[in-house]
């Protein structure tokens, strides 16, 4: 069991940026002039679409790698790469989905047996990290509060809905993003949700959905057994100098490297000449083991996060959410969260996420028709949705790309549950 453990933090956390974003400290909230105000209001007010409902999906931010790659030269992964900068503090507290005691976290757990060189924990979340989910708030902040004045400036839990998967540098992620996007005012405590990891959705679950655990763990085998990647891996670690006998593959190594350069650490200098082919080899192995031309195999990863997000959208639409006022949604989640959901709205682009990367639903309503439109965005980039019409896409066209995948938790389990004729590698 422990073993699966750790192999569930490696797959739920396969990590990548394309580099760190410049910060400054400055907590000030960024001024408007009442005319610049005024027109933006006034342009989502003449708009024929009003926003009803934001739901957001996003990537935590840079962090300490998975593990470093062996016999390489090292670099100092020291605890003060970790302090939180005084502007992310909020007042927040971290429950189960029920608002009871924070669960077990055997994910984390995991982490925590091995030390990096410097003396941190692997997967920790680091100041540049919260600096990036910080500035997320932010860029949220600007398009929900002070453009459109969708949401209170103050945070509210009736409006506002944080889910996290139980692993620190997700619930750190959380919390640095409500302090951009609430500048830290609150009036009452933010809860942070969390699960148990056996029933998480917000990463493909290895260990709650067994189907998913043997197709996944053979792929993931397979994936560097590949011709042209065991080629490729066979040569860069010649090039690297690592021993024969050592476990590396191209996510290892992209993670490792990608975390150096995001900190400003020093990467074997050989790597420069990698840097492109251990880019597309880590996507190919991720492409291979989600394998999207299977649809089972998103079903399986991402289906009953997509049927929760669908879900919320109904409940909004027909007034039978239990929260009438909510009108945000925060998944604080992974890469490998924010890949197959990719594949199944069929934008994956085949880069790997940056750190605080998100994956943004709108739901729109017609102000003359009625009508319920649902906008996506990937990194502040309207997406058109493939089977959408428009960018603006019909929520009837919008259910029916989803249904190849969306999952009703029964569903899920029942499919998660069907072994028969599978067997282990």
């Amino acid at each position: 069991m422990r073993t699966l453990w750790t192999k569930a933090g490696v797959l739920g956390s396969m990590s990548m940026a394309l580099g760190s974003m410049l910060w400054s400290q400055k907590k000030t909230e960024s001024d408007h002039d009442d005319a610049s105000s005024c027109t933006s209001a006034d342009t989502y007010s003449s708009s024929p679409y009003e926003l009803k409902l934001v739901q957001v999906l996003f990537r935590h931010g840079a962090r300490t790698p998975l593990k470093s790659i062996p016999d390489v030269m090292e670099v100092q992964w020291v605890p003060t790469l970790l302090e939180p900068p005084a502007h992310t503090h909020i007042n927040y507290v971290v429950t189960d989905l029920h608002g009871g005691p924070k669960p077990p976290a055997p994910v984390e757990d995991s982490y925590r047996k091995n030390i990096l060189t410097g003396g941190t924990f692997p997967g920790q979340l680091t100041t540049v990290g919260m600096q990036q989910l910080y500035e997320l708030g932010k860029r949220l902040r600007r398009r929900y509060i002070e453009e459109s004045h969708f949401l209170s400036s103050t945070f509210s839990p009736a409006e506002v809905y944080v889910r996290s998967t139980n692993i620190v540098r997700t619930i750190e992620s959380a919390k640095c993003l409500v302090a951009g996007l609430f500048q830290q005012k609150q009036k009452e405590i933010v809860p942070i949700l969390t699960t148990e990891a056996e029933s998480e959705i917000l990463y493909p679950n290895y260990h709650g959905c067994k189907v998913l655990q043997i197709l996944g763990s053979h792929r993931w085998a397979e994936s560097s057994t590949l011709p042209d990647i065991a080629a490729d891996l066979q040569s860069i670690q010649n090039a690297l100098g690592i021993a024969a006998h050592q476990h590396i593959d191209f996510i290892l190594i992209r993670d490792d490297m990608v975390a150096r350069e995001t900190h400003g650490l020093p990467c074997p200098p050989v790597l420069d000449t990698w840097r492109n082919k251990v880019e597309q080899r880590a996507v190919d192995m991720i492409c291979h083991v989600y394998e999207p031309s299977k649809r089972e195999n998103l079903q399986l990863c991402v289906g009953p996060l997509l049927h929760t997000l669908l879900v919320n959208i109904e409940e909004k639409l027909q007034g039978t959410s239990s929260e009438p006022n909510r009108k945000l949604f925060l998944y604080s989640a992974h890469d490998t969260t924010l890949i197959p959901c990719l594949m199944a709205l069929g934008i994956f682009d085949m880069r790997w996420p940056p750190y605080a990367a998100d994956i943004t639903l709108e739901l729109h309503q017609h102000r003359q028709t009625n009508e319920a439109f649902v906008k996506v965005s990937y990194i502040g980039q309207d997406q058109h949705i493939q089977g959408c019409s428009g960018v603006y896409c019909p929520l009837e066209e919008f259910k029916r790309a989803l249904s190849a995948y969306s999952l009703s938790s029964e569903l899920y389990q029942s499919l998660c549950n069907n072994t028969e004729g599978l067997t282990k590698p």
